[in-house]
């Protein structure tokens, strides 16, 4: 049973607060999705730890257990870039691998840039660049709409949300844990976001040289996979693995899990070129021009 403990520092006046799992030498930190907490990685921290990884998972700005204000300025990609650097000096760590999911995978991408130094590693899961913009301002319109002038309503959910039990299944918590926050700071979020710049521009991108596990999807119009293949063609240290769709990693982890681990030892432990991993299960991987690519073919 891997160890976990929580603590806490602060970053501009608000508390943040994170979970450590394992007691490993070598960190990687973990970052949820949008307005999700960081109980959404629970499940690949637990197994990192127990390949000897110490893990870091971070409640962002506005996000689970951390302060939530209400201040749109407060939020932005490269305000939750400078927290992660901000949770590696008050851990006194000097360089980890940082992942995320979504806004956590372009949050991953803004801390490259601003301490490229600090980074032995970045997992991407589900970036959203420049062929997601259209499909993000349906989906979030919307729930900015909900959160800002349908509050009473959200708030009557949210009480109904907090009342009904955890322990289910950790995505289902996850949702529950959402649904139950108040809407005006997240609607601060959204806001702040929607203001502010997606990710790292791609000229910025070209110039991050660590190792990259790009994880894209199929079918999801929020996090097209054209995003994730464009990214690893932009990183100069990239590797792409297909999943088989957004919810693999979720609910039937081995196969990706195992991607992720091994890619976590090789930021720590490179091998000699030419012996790279290959896909696991049913997929099949190719070479091309640049990074390799894992695909992972259903069926």
């Amino acid at each position: 049973m891997t160890d976990v403990s929580t603590g806490d520092f602060l970053y501009d006046g608000q508390r943040l607060v994170y979970d450590v799992y394992g007691e490993g030498r070598d960190t990687v930190v973990l970052l949820p999705g949008l307005l999700l907490s960081r109980k959404m990685q629970d499940p690949l921290a637990r197994a990192l730890a127990e390949r000897g990884r110490r893990v870091i998972s971070l409640d962002l700005l506005g996000h689970g257990e951390s302060d939530r204000p209400s201040d749109m300025w407060r939020y932005s990609m490269t305000l939750f870039g400078e927290q992660v650097v901000a949770l590696l000096d008050h851990l006194e760590i000097r360089r980890a691998v940082v992942g995320g999911t979504s806004l956590g995978a372009n949050v991953t991408l803004e801390t490259a840039m601003l301490a490229p130094g600090r980074i032995q590693g970045l997992i991407v899961e589900m970036p959203v660049l420049d062929n997601a913009l259209v499909a993000c301002a349906l989906a979030f319109t919307p729930m900015l709409v909900g959160f800002t002038f349908g509050a009473p309503l959200t708030r009557l959910v949210n009480q109904v949300a907090r009342r009904i039990p955890r322990g289910l299944h950790n995505m289902w918590d996850v949702g529950l844990d959402w649904a139950s926050q108040d809407p005006a700071p997240s609607a601060a979020v959204l806001q702040g976001l929607f203001f502010g710049r997606t990710a790292p521009p791609r000229s910025e991108r070209r110039t991050i040289k660590a190792p990259a596990l790009v994880i894209g999807h199929s079918r999801d119009p929020v996090h097209p996979f054209s995003d994730s293949d464009m990214l690893v063609r932009e990183l100069p240290n990239g590797r792409l693995v297909e999943a088989s769709s957004i919810f693999e990693l979720r609910l039937t982890p081995e196969r990706l899990t195992g991607e992720i681990a091994d890619f976590v030892d090789d930021c720590w432990n490179p091998k000699p070129k030419g012996q790279n991993h290959g896909a696991r299960g049913a997929g099949t991987s190719h070479a091309r021009r640049g990074p390799q690519r894992l695909r992972h073919d259903d069926g």
